[in-house]
């Protein structure tokens, strides 16, 4: 048995224009065609649909959904297994915040007045939204933005606590270099940079040298970036940006 692409579109709720890009990259090539040049999709292409918008909603880019599929030494129930184990772990954050929204309905019913911490237990100080179409937007595509929503994916409430602690660790050294007098060639405040580099890698994606020089540059040009490092110490943007270009230099000769 075969479908039409407006028939497949409508069962996995996208749209017929996704599906004929999906046909011109070679992601998803129907089967099928008619006399007439209809796209036919059967049930291998269905199966196949399933996996590029599990990986899709993951946040695989295509070219690394095609690369997966059409890898001959994927296990496919493997690969099953990873897609479980990432949506798993989606699914545990977003009871998380479930339950805040409970927590938070309840008490607004009950006339309870919520402290501020007790508010936004599950954010922390970050607004979740406050860079995240931009970021999508400028970096969607690459495969950095990608291992980041990956791995983000899976870090509990510790986790984010965790890493808080140790960039304020981090910028109180900082801070207490720049106050000694401390100048961004001097070995101090290369390894401090270094160290930034390292807690992105790990935390992140990875961030090679050429990349952190990218992101210490637009700690200066990006003036939203500026006032967050600038709110910390005046000057810590510029400090912090030649400290990486100095230790990229360092690194790579």
């Amino acid at each position: 048995m075969s479908y039409s692409v407006g028939q497949v579109a409508g069962f996995a709720g996208i749209t017929v224009r996704t599906l004929h890009h999906y046909d011109e990259i070679g992601l998803l090539v129907p089967s099928e065609r008619t006399h007439a040049g209809h796209r036919r999709y059967n049930d291998a292409d269905l199966d196949r649909l399933q996996q590029i918008l599990f990986d899709r909603e993951l946040g695989f880019p295509l070219d690394e959904v095609a690369a997966l599929l059409d890898d001959p030494g994927v296990d496919p129930r493997a690969h099953l297994r990873r897609q479980h184990d990432l949506l798993t772990a989606r699914i545990e954050k977003l009871q998380k915040m479930a339950a805040a929204v409970e927590h938070a309905m309840e008490a607004r019913t009950m006339g309870i007045n919520l402290t501020p911490e007790e508010r936004f237990e599950v954010f922390g100080d970050d607004d979740p939204e406050q860079y995240a179409e931009e970021t999508e937007r400028r970096w969607g595509g690459t495969e950095a933005y990608a291992e980041s929503q990956r791995r983000a994916a899976r870090y509990t409430k510790d986790d984010w606590q965790r890493m808080r602690a140790e960039n304020d660790d981090w910028t109180e050294r900082y801070v207490a270099l720049m106050a000694a007098g401390g100048q961004p060639t001097d070995e101090a405040a290369m390894d401090l940079a270094e160290e930034h580099r390292r807690q992105i890698g790990a935390r992140y994606y990875d961030c090679p040298h050429p990349m952190h020089r990218c992101l210490g540059a637009m700690y200066v040009a990006d003036e939203r970036f500026k006032a967050y490092y600038d709110s910390t110490r005046p000057g810590l943007a510029e400090h912090l940006s030649a400290a990486i270009a100095a230790n990229a230099d360092r690194h790579t000769g």
